[in-house]
């Protein structure tokens, strides 16, 4: 496993909140075409629980397996917060065994899922909707650096970043609000990186990215804090000190 630093998550933790964050991920099967998901949920135990409509090709297939299930690739695409040039930040390809959950199960299985993430299309299932269970084999995830596999084993050890939920909010009020501290941050780039327009990329408890839309293509660059941060009052004082300004009043993202 690659053991989290200072410097940014682990490939783990990126994948996991990478899970958390992406929506609409795409579920393909060899013979029908991809279906875009109503809900995907990673648990404990290693399987994967997708909501899809009843009548897509996929839920079709699913209902016709065997036991032993099917091959199948779950895509998920993590977009940027803000409207840039390029917007995915990272793809991930999460495969495995896909099987179908019995109709007897299958309010039960949407009750686990509730208690572990409470989502409106779980009200759906029995309804239109149906839950399939991808039992993981492999993940990959793939970023302007290149493709990286992550074992299920260490995938499964990881949390998602406690920030993840919001980010959003954070790199929209960076953005609107604060161009001063993003002045500030980029005083720490290169002065060939500084030509262009620098926009917050991603935040997380480790540091945060910034991307410089120039006019030869587009760079990508961390920041990382001193120490890793735990909560909104650190994350705040963790930028202020990354920018040179520990004078700042504290930021707070916007409801």
């Amino acid at each position: 496993m690659i053991g989290a630093t200072t410097t940014g998550p682990s490939t783990a933790e990126r994948v996991r909140s990478a899970c958390a964050r992406a929506e609409g991920a795409r579920l393909a099967i060899e013979g029908s075409e991809p279906v875009v998901t109503l809900l995907h949920h990673l648990r404990p135990n290693g399987e994967v629980i997708v909501a899809v409509p009843e009548d897509s090709e996929v839920a079709i297939l699913a209902r016709q397996l065997s036991g032993t299930g099917v091959p199948a690739v779950l895509e998920l695409t993590d977009h940027a917060p803000l409207e840039l040039r390029e917007s995915v930040r990272s793809l991930v390809w999460l495969r495995g065994e896909l099987r179908p959950v019995p109709a007897s199960l299958m309010r039960p299985m949407a009750g686990a899922v509730a208690a572990e993430h409470p989502h409106p299309a779980l009200l759906d299932i029995g309804h239109g909707t149906i839950l399939l269970r991808l039992i993981l084999s492999s993940s990959v995830v793939a970023d302007g650096t290149g493709a990286e596999p992550v074992a299920v084993e260490d995938l499964l050890a990881a949390e998602p970043d406690p920030f993840w939920e919001m980010e959003t909010s954070w790199l929209q009020h960076l953005d609107v609000d604060h161009p001063e501290l993003i002045d500030q941050l980029a005083r720490r780039l290169p002065p060939s990186l500084r030509r262009g327009r620098i926009r917050p990329l991603g935040i997380d408890r480790y540091g945060i990215s910034l991307r410089i839309e120039g006019d030869h293509g587009d760079n990508d660059v961390r920041l990382p804090f001193p120490r890793p941060v735990d909560d909104s009052m650190g994350l705040s004082r963790a930028l202020r000190v990354l920018a040179g300004c520990p004078f700042l009043n504290g930021l707070r993202a916007r409801g």
